[in-house]
């Protein structure tokens, strides 16, 4: 591993973007996920989140993981391009996979520790960093966007239904 940059890896929904414009599309029933994430293209920057990525381009490999199905990659790569997020490799769930984002994400950090090491993680949702902290990876809570915690529209989509 040598004097290879760490990785910084970053959530985006509700870290680097604000949800707040689509959530209601999952707060009724049944839930129109198509909606909610066919406007996911449309969420404004969260300038904290920005911030953060910035600095953290600086001496980090930016990766991004993100709970999105892999059919929004064009349109998530776009979106973070257009808004002037660093690059990065962007890693998704598969179109498919319903497991908790603590569960998805926890096996995507493993993989990526193999790589190099994980300088921190930076996400929204209180079990994902309650979990990545358990195993020792330093972790950043994202707690200026509409979070998991104080949204427990968001907090089911992510850790019951396997869905952001």
């Amino acid at each position: 591993m040598g004097d290879e940059k760490p990785y910084a890896v970053l959530d985006i929904d509700a870290t680097l973007s604000d949800t707040s414009q689509r959530i209601h599309f999952i707060e009724r029933k049944p839930k129109d996920w198509d909606s909610f994430f066919a406007h996911a293209k449309d969420d404004a920057v969260l300038d904290e989140g920005l911030a953060v990525a910035t600095t953290l381009a600086a001496d980090h490999v930016i990766v991004y993981l993100t709970g999105r199905p892999e059919r929004l990659r064009r349109d998530t790569e776009k979106w973070l391009k257009d808004n002037g997020f660093p690059d990065g490799k962007v890693y998704m769930r598969g179109n498919t996979d319903r497991r908790p984002s603590m569960l998805m994400k926890l096996g995507r950090l493993k993989r990526l520790a193999e790589q190099r090491p994980i300088a921190v993680l930076v996400d929204d949702d209180v079990k994902v960093i309650a979990a990545a902290k358990k195993v020792g990876y330093p972790v950043l809570r994202a707690d200026w966007g509409l979070d998991a915690e104080t949204q427990p529209t968001l907090f089911e989509a992510q850790e019951s239904e396997g869905r952001t």
